[in-house]
Order: C-alpha cells, then sequence, then structure tokens
C-alpha cells in the first residue's frame, strides 16, 4: 500500500489556509464607530456630521403631514383630498393596526380588550368624537396613555388615511337621514339594493 503521508500533508496544509482566511475576516483593517484613529486630525474614526445636513427623506418640511399641526397647534384638516382611494385604505391599516384595541366600529371591544386588555375610549364618546382630525394623527405617532407610537410601522400618509377612516366610523354612527346625498336616501330603505361598493347598482344589472 502506497503511504498516505503526502496526502495528510496536503490536507494540514489546506486546513492552515483556510483557518488564516477566516482569520484574516475577523481581523479586517478598518475603523470601528467611536474608535481612534491617527488618521485623523481629531483622533477620531467617525466623521462629525455636516452641518444643516439632513438624511435623505427625512426633511418633514410639511408641518401638517407630518405632525398634525398648523403652527403648533392640532389641525382639523387634512394635508390631502380624501377620497373613497384614502378611506379604502384607511379602513384597511385600521383593520390591521387599531381594530385589535378599538374593534372594526370603534367601540373599544376589539380582541385584545375581550381578553382583558384594558379598554380604550371610544370614538364616538363626546371627548373624542370632538377632537380635531391631527388629535388622532398626533395619537399615532406619540402615543397616548396605554397605547404606543405607530410612527414605526404605520406611514404618514397612512395614518392620515387612518383618522379619515375614524371619522367615517364616527359618521356612521351619529348622522342624520340629511347627512346623506339627496340621490342615494332611497337606499336607506333597501340597504340590499347597494353593492359591494356601497352605491346603487347600474339599471339592468340584475343586481
Amino acid at each position: 500500500m502506497p503511504p498516505r503521508r503526502p496526502l495528510i500533508v496536503v490536507v494540514a496544509l489546506a486546513l492552515a489556509a483556510g483557518a488564516a482566511c477566516r482569520q484574516d475576516m475577523h481581523d479586517q483593517p478598518k475603523l470601528k464607530a467611536y474608535g481612534a484613529s491617527d488618521f485623523f486630525a481629531d483622533g477620531r474614526a467617525m466623521r462629525p456630521i455636516p452641518e444643516h445636513a439632513v438624511a435623505r427623506g427625512y426633511l418633514e418640511e410639511d408641518e401638517l403631514l407630518y405632525t398634525g399641526k398648523v403652527n403648533g397647534e392640532l389641525a382639523d384638516q387634512f394635508p390631502f383630498p380624501i377620497t373613497r382611494q384614502v378611506l379604502d385604505r384607511g379602513r384597511e391599516r385600521f383593520n390591521i393596526y387599531c381594530s385589535p384595541c378599538h374593534g372594526t366600529s370603534g367601540l373599544g371591544n376589539g380582541m385584545v380588550v375581550q381578553r382583558g386588555f384594558k379598554p380604550p375610549q371610544s370614538y364616538h364618546a363626546d371627548a373624542v368624537r370632538n377632537q380635531p382630525a391631527g388629535f388622532y394623527f398626533d395619537v399615532m405617532t406619540n402615543g397616548f396613555g396605554a397605547m404606543p407610537d405607530y410612527r414605526a410601522q404605520v406611514a404618514p400618509e397612512d395614518r392620515w388615511a387612518i383618522a379619515a377612516y375614524i371619522r367615517a366610523l364616527q359618521l356612521s354612527q351619529h348622522a342624520t337621514v340629511d347627512d346623506v346625498p339627496a340621490d342615494k336616501r332611497a337606499l336607506l330603505d333597501n340597504p340590499e339594493a347597494q353593492d359591494g361598493n356601497g352605491s346603487a347598482p347600474a339599471a339592468g344589472t340584475g343586481h
């Protein structure tokens, strides 16, 4: 049988080479945050941020859009037109992030509450219903009481869409017949005549 020593030597050298590469990856020549460096005059590895620099996408120049306020006061207006598409988006986001506590109708009886969590105040209580639109945006942005903030989970435009949908929920519980457009009032006595979008079907569709 031929000697196996050359094979063993080759394997050992390969393992040694691999270990050396791995060690090099651990000991890369680089500067680490908060470390020292003799390359820069101030002796710091981290470089100071240039004066007046703004991270891309974080300027947030529109006060109303990003804070819910105008001149530092909560605003009762929206930063963009509220369309059916916006309300549909608000409903979707509301059902994902808000309904577990607030319930799908905003009464404060969501599934988490039914399992023992402290119930939030109903959106339909006068103290909440009379708040300006910016109030709901501000609460979603900064939290309120036991409610944490949702700024990381919900984009500013979606927070406004949710606020608009909350207004729609409130109107659904406090509206009068006079609030219904005249050409839609006949549907109040025949809700089955509405299609999936909440509007009357076209004549001759058979719906």
